[in-house]
């Protein structure tokens, strides 16, 4: 994970479309993943998902000026590196309304209180081996770099563990929100938790 502390940062590129769409393109030839689900806002500068040039990472950015709805359909990927070139389209976002704004602001007035979220993309495995016990469960205290979980990538486990940003040193379990096998993306909440004095 030492890579993306180090990574560069570039924004995409956008064009206008009819109707006050905007398409968001590739700023370069790579591997592109971790893009938004449809549904989801994005804003200026907002972090949208990860291109790979040449082994190199880079974070691809909203550009300024631009926001919106992520609209339709799009390819997954969350786990795989999808191949785009220069220019290519990675995302069509409808133009913001009242509406959306509203439905957002609930949204995140009845999400999950603290969480910890996925650093990376891939599949998600509650333990080490099919007949090894799970790393945490409901109810369970954990402490900063207890592992929590596995997340898979490209045939690759990787031990995640718990800390980061935000969150207390010391926190219980309440639950575990994505299945055993689920794919998630970055940023997904993988664990509700409450804080422990």
């Amino acid at each position: 994970m030492s890579s993306r502390l180090h990574a560069e940062h570039l924004q995409v590129g956008s064009s206008a479309l009819e109707a006050g769409r905007v398409r968001l393109t590739s700023p370069g030839v790579g591997l592109v993943r971790g893009l938004p689900r449809p549904g989801a806002l994005v804003t200026a500068g907002q972090r949208i998902g990860e291109l790979v040039v040449l082994g190199k990472l880079v974070i691809l950015e909203a550009p300024q000026g631009v926001h919106g709805i992520v609209s339709g359909e799009r390819r997954r990927t969350y786990a795989a590196k999808l191949p785009v070139g220069f220019g290519d389209a990675l995302l069509e976002l409808e133009p913001v309304t009242q509406g959306d704004l509203q439905n957002t602001e609930a949204a995140a007035g009845a999400s999950l209180g603290l969480v910890f979220r996925a650093p990376t993309s891939g599949r998600f495995y509650t333990r080490p081996g099919p007949d090894q016990d799970v790393f945490v469960a409901g109810g369970q205290e954990i402490q900063t770099g207890h592992n929590v979980c596995l997340l898979e990538v490209m045939k690759t486990f990787n031990r995640i563990a718990y800390g980061g940003d935000g969150l207390p040193a010391k926190a219980r379990v309440v639950r575990i929100l994505p299945a055993d096998g689920d794919d998630v993306e970055q940023g997904d909440p993988l664990l509700e938790l409450e804080a422990v004095e």
